[in-house]
């Protein structure tokens, strides 16, 4: 967790998983994001089965003095848990925490660079 110092922390939200193996590929973005950026605090947040939850997420960091969070959904396709859920969630946030400013990411799927980025992997010939 951030110390007072960092108000800013990006939160990778994934929809989560009974199957602790599953989490790699999402904790291994955010420990990149803080090679690449080291006073960027990074943390992931899981929707359902898996922990941490997105609310115990936001209030650890709020806890630790930050004031700007920035939501990316961790989803390659925007179905019912980025059109509806998570906003959901953000708003209650936003309601609970009045003096934080949230930014809720489009998900990462939309980005043309992550686009780009797996139709070269799939064009790669071995």
């Amino acid at each position: 967790m951030p110390s007072s110092s960092n108000q800013q922390a990006v939160i990778l939200f994934a929809h989560g998983s009974r199957d602790p193996l599953w989490r790699r590929p999402i904790e291994a973005v955010a420990e990149r994001m803080r090679q690449l950026a080291p006073h960027t605090e990074a943390v992931c947040a899981y929707l359902e089965l898996s922990e941490p939850d997105l609310p115990s997420t936001v209030s650890k960091l709020v806890a630790h003095g930050t004031t700007t969070i920035q939501i990316v959904p961790m989803f390659l396709g925007v179905g019912k848990h980025a059109r509806e859920d998570l906003p959901q969630l953000v708003q209650a946030l936003k309601g609970q925490y009045p003096n934080v400013t949230f930014e809720l990411r489009q998900a990462i799927g939309e980005e043309p660079e992550l686009i780009h980025a797996m139709a070269t992997i799939a064009l790669r010939v071995n």
